[in-house]
């Protein structure tokens, strides 16, 4: 089998990887790195075996397929010159800034006839992989992503930097529309903001409260689901996923604890889990990682041509989503009254400190 030529455009923080994980695999010809910091293209092309470039146009016609991890203002108009070109991409992401973009890049891969696949990576976790070869439908969901402060991805908030990735999941695992979206949310360092809740209502009847923080001092990722069939929980950092359905007693009849003898009541707390309530525990398989299994894919879909899991229209619709979060953000009234604060920015003047400021020594000056 011919090797796949690809290249990967931003190898900042995470591209790097993508840049590592493509050029040990055995069916791909890393021919390129890409970044606008030639002196870092430089050190990851020559850390991998590969050509450093300061701009994309010399790699058009060289390559069969793309990886574009630039920042987010930076998306379209790389994946448009590679889709024009007729080559496929996966996109990190946000699939773009605006959903208009995104409309035309999902344009131009179906006039070319090539696969777009976008960067959603939770999809390709193991524990949820489990969980949607399941009869579950999702009727109240919770979810959680939260993450210390890098100062990486500073030219989005949490919404496209974090909550996206829930939001997605939710889109897929639900279906149907999301009718109302309501959200507050605060900046805390300046700039986007830095922490948010949203409640969506769907039109199958499930509510869903996600929140984003990344100002968190440790990770939490897991998504929680409440379903006629049971309950799913699952921790995206550990990928273990947990299931607890009715027994097929309690599932027909119910738990009449009245009707129970002195000793079946005593042992009931005991027995709760395992009895009446069953549960089964999950690992997700630990031998590949997710970006790995997610490049895997894309270059599969490459070769045969075929439907990404993630496509741009999934990308475009997480994307819309967020947005209408963002919207609901800014015309939250901080005070309940229509004369405001309002949004993210708006945050009412602290009253004063939770406990007396720690005083910090201050850095002496060269």
């Amino acid at each position: 089998m011919d090797r796949l030529r690809m290249a990967v455009i931003g190898v900042g923080h995470l591209g790097q990887h993508h840049a590592r994980i493509l050029a040990n695999m055995a069916d791909v010809d890393l021919v390129g790195v890409v970044d606008a910091n030639v002196e870092q293209a430089r050190a990851i092309a020559t850390k991998f075996g590969t050509t450093p470039f300061g701009d994309i146009r010399p790699l058009v016609g060289k390559v069969d397929a793309v990886s574009v991890v630039t920042p987010t203002i930076h998306h379209h108009a790389v994946a448009s010159t590679f889709l024009k070109a007729g080559v496929p991409v996966l996109v990190e992401k946000p699939i773009c800034r605006t959903v208009a973009e995104a409309d035309e890049l999902i344009d131009l891969a179906d006039k070319a006839g090539v696969p777009l696949q976008v960067g959603h990576i939770e999809r390709f976790n193991p524990a949820f992989e489990e969980l949607v070869k399941r009869p579950i439908r999702a009727k109240f969901v919770e979810a959680e992503r939260h993450g210390p402060f890098t100062g990486r991805s500073v030219d989005i908030g949490a919404v496209l930097d974090l909550m996206i990735h829930d939001l997605d999941l939710l889109l897929a695992l639900v279906g149907g529309k999301v009718m109302r979206v309501s959200a507050v949310g605060a900046v805390v360092f300046g700039g986007h903001e830095d922490m948010v809740n949203a409640r969506l209502e769907f039109d199958n009847g499930c509510i869903a409260h996600v929140t984003a923080s990344r100002i968190t001092r440790h990770p939490k990722r897991r998504l929680r689901i409440w379903a006629p069939e049971g309950y799913a929980g699952i921790d995206f950092v550990t990928r273990k996923l947990a299931l607890v359905q009715q027994s097929e007693e309690v599932r027909k009849h119910g738990l009449c604890v009245e009707s129970l003898d002195p000793l079946s009541r005593a042992r009931l707390k005991d027995e709760v889990f395992g009895r009446y309530l069953q549960v089964l525990n999950l690992d997700g398989d630990r031998k590949q990682d997710q970006l790995t299994a997610e490049l895997r894919h894309f270059i599969d879909c490459v070769r045969t041509n075929t439907t990404p899991r993630v496509t741009g229209v999934d990308g475009r619709n997480a994307l819309e989503l967020a947005e209408r979060v963002l919207d609901a953000l800014r015309v939250h009234p901080w005070e309940g009254t229509p004369a405001g604060p309002h949004g993210p920015g708006g945050l009412p003047t602290p009253a004063g400190f939770l406990f007396p400021p720690i005083q910090l020594a201050r850095p002496e000056a060269a």
